[in-house]
C-alpha cells in the first residue's frame, strides 16, 4: 500500500509534465505555421479560439479582419480545435484559393467540419471531370424554362407570406414584429416547393422544418460528435433530410418516366436523368454516374443549404436598406408600377424581371453590401505558396472573405448605391473580381440566377404591396452570424397593406396539376 501511495505523486507529476509538453509542442507548431502572419501570440490548448467563435462570431471575425488589415499581407492566422486557420481579406489572394480547387490544391468544405456534417455526396467536395459532369447534369435545372416555372411558384409563396406578415403586424400593434424567422419560414417553404414540388407531404414538410432547424443550430456549435451535443443532432438531422429527399427523387423519376411535364427542380433534373438511364439499360451498360437516388438527394440538400439561409439574410437586409434609403425605395416602386400592378392579378414573368433593371441593381447592391455567406472555407490539400514569402501549410483551413472583397475596388464601397450596377457605371463589370458573393472558379454558385430572382421578386412585391417602417434602436443593424449575417434585432418592423387589395395569383394549368397543395393555399 505504501509503495502504491508513493507512486501516485510520481504518476501525477508525469501526467502534468506530459500535458505541459503537449501544450508546448502545440504552441511551437502554431508559431511555426504562423511565422510573421498577424494573429494571436499564444493559443488556448486544443480549442484555440473556438469558444469565442461560438459565443461571439461577429467579434471573432472582426478581430481577424482587423489583424489582416494591420499589415500589407492581407491575411491573418488563428487556431480552431486542433487546426491552424488563415483568414484571407485580400481579393487577389482569395482568387488564388478559388482557382486552385483540386486534389493537390484546396478542397472546398463549406464548413470547418463540413464533410462530417454534410455527408459524402455533396457537390462542393468534387473535383475535375467528375465535378464538371455533375454540373452538366444540373444545367437543365436553371434554363429559362425552368426558372420561369420557379418564378411562378416563388411569387405565390411570397404573396401568401406577405399577407400573413401584415396580419401578424396588425395583431401585434403597437409593437413591431421580427422578420428573421418569418422570412426563414418563407424561404424554407419556397425551397421545399421549388426543389421538390408535390413530393413532400404536409407531414414531411413539418418534419423537414424541424430537422433543418437542428442542422442550422449545429452549424454554430462546437463540433463534438457525441450524444447530447447539437453537432451530432445536426448530423442525424442531415441524414433524415437526405432520406426524405431520396423519396422525392424516386417519385420524380417515376413521374418523369411517364412523360409528365416538370413542375419543380427535381423534375427538370430527373427528366434528362431517366432518359440517360433508359439509354444505358437498352445498350446493356451500367447506370450513368450521378444517377443513384440517395446521391442525387445529397446534392439536392446542397441546393437547399445554399438557397436557404443566404436568401433569408438578403431579404432582411433588403428591408433594412430600403427603409434607410427612401429615395431608392421610391425608384423601385416607380419602376415596378410601370411593369406590374397588383390589381392586374397577373404574374410577374421572367420577361418582366428582365425589364426591372433598377430593381435588379438594388438586389445586386444588397448582395454586395451585405454579402450573406461571408466566407467559404477550404482545406489546403498540400503546401501552397500563397505569396513570395509565405506558404500555406498542408491541412490549414483557409477562409477567403467574400464580404471583405465587396468593399475593395468599388467606388465609395461603404455607401449603399444601386446606381453602381447600371449604365454608364457598370461597376459589376469594372470590379467583377471583387464581386464574389456567388464565389468564383469551378465552384461558382450554379443557382445564382435563381437566388437573384427570389430577391428581385421579394423586393418588387414587398415594396409594391406593403408600407413598412423599421423599429430602429441603437445597434439594431449591427451584424450577427446566424449562420449567415443578419441584423442584430432580427429586423423588427411595422407593416401595413399599401395596395388597394392584394392580388389574386394562380398557377397555369400545367403547374396546377403538379402543385395541388400550393393552389389550396
Amino acid at each position: 500500500m505504501i509503495s502504491i501511495l508513493g507512486f501516485l505523486p510520481s504518476l501525477g507529476t508525469y501526467l502534468v509534465t506530459l500535458l505541459v509538453l503537449v501544450f508546448l509542442l502545440e504552441q511551437i507548431s502554431y508559431l511555426r505555421k504562423r511565422r510573421l502572419v498577424p494573429g494571436p501570440l499564444m493559443i488556448f490548448p486544443v480549442l484555440g479560439g473556438a469558444i469565442r467563435l461560438v459565443k461571439d462570431p461577429t467579434g471573432f471575425w472582426d478581430e481577424q479582419t482587423r489583424l489582416a488589415a494591420s499589415s500589407s499581407r492581407g491575411f491573418s492566422a488563428n487556431y480552431l480545435i486542433g487546426r491552424f486557420i488563415l483568414f484571407i481579406r485580400d481579393t487577389e489572394l482569395s482568387h488564388k484559393i478559388f482557382s486552385n480547387v483540386r486534389p493537390d490544391g484546396f478542397h472546398l468544405i463549406g464548413h470547418p467540419f463540413g464533410k462530417k456534417l454534410f455527408g459524402e455526396h455533396n457537390l462542393i467536395y468534387m473535383f475535375g471531370q467528375d465535378h464538371k459532369d455533375l454540373r452538366r447534369r444540373i444545367a437543365p435545372n436553371f434554363t429559362l424554362k425552368a426558372l420561369s416555372t420557379y418564378t411562378a411558384l416563388q411569387q405565390i409563396i411570397i404573396l401568401n407570406h406577405l399577407q400573413r406578415w401584415v396580419e401578424l403586424s396588425s395583431a401585434a400593434a403597437p409593437d413591431p414584429i421580427a422578420l428573421r424567422l418569418l422570412a426563414r419560414d418563407m424561404n424554407l417553404e419556397t425551397s421545399q416547393t421549388v426543389f421538390t414540388g408535390p413530393y413532400l407531404s404536409p407531414a414531411d414538410r413539418d418534419r423537414f422544418k424541424k430537422d433543418y432547424n437542428f442542422f442550422n443550430v449545429g452549424l454554430m456549435k462546437l463540433p463534438f460528435d457525441l450524444p447530447g451535443f447539437a453537432f451530432r443532432q445536426a448530423r442525424f438531422a442531415v441524414d433524415r433530410l437526405v432520406d426524405t429527399m431520396t423519396g422525392c427523387v424516386q417519385q420524380s423519376k417515376a413521374r418523369m418516366e411517364l412523360g409528365k411535364d416538370p413542375s419543380c427542380l427535381i423534375d427538370f433534373w430527373m427528366q434528362e436523368t431517366v432518359k440517360e438511364i433508359a439509354a444505358a439499360k437498352e445498350a446493356g451498360e451500367s447506370a450513368p454516374p450521378h444517377s443513384v437516388d440517395r446521391e442525387i438527394a445529397g446534392h439536392l440538400f446542397d441546393f437547399l443549404f445554399a438557397a436557404q439561409d443566404a436568401s433569408t439574410s438578403s431579404l432582411l437586409w433588403s428591408v433594412t436598406l430600403l427603409d434607410s434609403h427612401p429615395d431608392v425605395l421610391a425608384k423601385v416602386r416607380e419602376e415596378v408600377a410601370g411593369i406590374w400592378l397588383p390589381e392586374s392579378d397577373a404574374m410577374i414573368t421572367g420577361d418582366n424581371l428582365r425589364e426591372m433593371k433598377y430593381t435588379e441593381a438594388v438586389a445586386r447592391e444588397v448582395i454586395r453590401f451585405r454579402t450573406p455567406a461571408t466566407m467559404v472555407p477550404h482545406i489546403a490539400g498540400s503546401d501552397f505558396p500563397l505569396t513570395d514569402d509565405y506558404t500555406i501549410p498542408k491541412g490549414t483551413i483557409v477562409f477567403p472573405s467574400l464580404f471583405e472583397s465587396s468593399f475593395q475596388g468599388f467606388t465609395e464601397p461603404d455607401r449603399f448605391d444601386p446606381d453602381r450596377f447600371i449604365e454608364p457605371r457598370q461597376e459589376d463589370q469594372l470590379y467583377k473580381r471583387n464581386f464574389l458573393a456567388f464565389g468564383a472558379g469551378a465552384h461558382q454558385c450554379v443557382g445564382q440566377r435563381y437566388a437573384l430572382n427570389q430577391l428581385m421578386l421579394f423586393i418588387a412585391m414587398f415594396a409594391s404591396l406593403i408600407d413598412f417602417r423599421r423599429h430602429r434602436t441603437d445597434g439594431c443593424d449591427d451584424l450577427v452570424y446566424l449562420p449567415t449575417i443578419c441584423p442584430k434585432d432580427d429586423c423588427k418592423v411595422f407593416l401595413s397593406r399599401r395596395c388597394a387589395r392584394f392580388p389574386s395569383l394562380s398557377l397555369g394549368s400545367d403547374l396546377r396539376s403538379g402543385e395541388p397543395e400550393l393552389v389550396r393555399r
